[in-house]
């Protein structure tokens, strides 16, 4: 019998979502009705290999996240009660894979567990920081005021990751027209001069002949040169996913030009912030450093943060221990240093992630300012060898019939 998803809500008001089989969809709202459940939607599942993806369960975004908290925090802070919210929300949300974890939040918090541990049974949906804030919360009995700071920090961070983004889509698409444009010239323009001088029995001059076997390579093989890029892509992705690879090429992308700068202030502006979300959430400052160190993508730079928490063990300051890496940019560190000794580290380190947040939009401008004539001059030589070779072709064609 045919699969088929479906959506249907019980008496008390609760939401249930599912698959069965049944040999149609008026079977399954006549089994579903049995059960005590009155259909919303039903649909039939894919099968094969739609069917596989249908199924497996979407991943809730950082985006989504974003509003969940942004709405429970306003929920709360109209007074509404916590399983009365989630409610809500579940209802109000569209999105599957968010409307999921909310019902599954729901159904634990009105079994009786608090809401950090429901979002920690959700595994990786929820970071480590985001529960601990939240469970920070809970112990201050002030939990909407930590949902709303937990908002304002998603949001800075999201704004930092969009606007990277936002930067790079100019110099991705003029990549990928270029491309494009290149791929159609060889392999739609340069085969047709191999099957003329192919006709005058004639051999092409060497350059065309390097541009028509890769034009013929595209054409006859694409498949294999697929295969091989989705191959190597895969590989790469398990090779640098092994800590001492990572490692290894994290520090070396801090030494590049440009690029190791940029990382450093993007590391730079994400730590200070995180650290000064949790410590005005009355996280103690080791602790908060243990879990910064976990939302940071350079593994030196993580390594850099807790070789500073176990100094803090030893009695030492945070800021010496990170003078003494110099990984961070100075400035954030005469920064920090400066709000260390003053008593005030909580204020400064807001004021270096947005001094260092400025400082990427920055880099980020510089950077391409330099990548987009450097990606122009690229594919212009590149047009200009497959124009040449073709030249070449025709002035020996030119030749052949003089």
């Amino acid at each position: 019998m045919p699969l088929f998803s479906y959506k249907a809500v019980r008496a008390n008001g609760e939401v249930e979502e599912g698959e069965l089989e049944a040999a149609d969809e008026a079977a399954l709202v006549r089994q579903l009705q049995q059960d005590g459940l009155m259909p919303i939607r039903t649909s039939r599942a894919g099968s094969g290999l739609k069917g596989l993806f249908k199924r497996s369960r979407p991943k809730v975004s950082q985006e989504q996240i974003l509003h969940f908290t942004r709405e429970l925090a306003t929920l709360l802070e109209a007074g509404m009660t916590l399983d009365r919210a989630l409610q809500i929300l579940a209802e109000l949300s569209e999105d599957e894979a968010l409307v999921r974890a909310m019902e599954s939040i729901r159904e634990k918090v009105q079994g009786g567990d608090t809401l950090s541990s429901a979002l920690e049974a959700q595994g990786k949906t929820f970071s480590p920081l985001y529960i601990s804030m939240v469970k920070a919360g809970e112990a201050g009995g002030v939990l909407h005021s930590v949902l709303q700071r937990l908002t304002d920090y998603l949001e800075r961070s999201q704004d930092l990751r969009e606007s990277v983004r936002s930067a790079l889509v100019y110099p991705t698409i003029l990549l990928t027209v270029a491309g494009l444009s290149v791929i159609g010239l060889l392999v739609g323009v340069v085969p047709q001069f191999s099957q003329m001088f192919a006709d005058m029995g004639k051999a092409l001059p060497l350059p065309t002949q390097i541009v028509v076997n890769i034009g013929n390579a595209l054409t006859n093989y694409w498949w294999a040169i697929l295969s091989g890029i989705f191959l190597g892509t895969a590989f790469a992705s398990r090779h640098f996913a092994r800590p001492e690879v990572k490692r290894r090429w994290d520090k070396r992308l801090l030494g590049w030009p440009l690029l190791g700068d940029l990382i450093a202030k993007v590391e730079t502006a994400r730590f200070t912030r995180t650290l000064a979300t949790l410590l005005h959430n009355g996280l103690p400052l080791l602790a908060a450093l243990n879990l910064v160190k976990d939302v940071i993508n350079n593994t030196v730079v993580a390594e850099t943060i807790a070789e500073a928490a176990d100094s803090l063990k030893r009695g030492k300051g945070l800021a010496d221990p990170l003078i003494e890496k110099g990984i961070l940019p100075p400035l954030a560190l005469q920064m920090i240093k400066v709000g260390e000794e003053s008593g005030d580290l909580e204020p400064m380190l807001n004021k270096v992630a947005d001094v260092f947040d400025g400082e990427v939009r920055t880099s980020v401008k510089r950077l391409l300012t330099l990548l987009e004539p450097a990606l122009i001059v690229g594919l212009g030589l590149i047009v200009a060898g497959i124009i040449v070779s073709i030249m070449l072709a025709i002035l020996g064609a030119n030749d052949l019939a003089m």
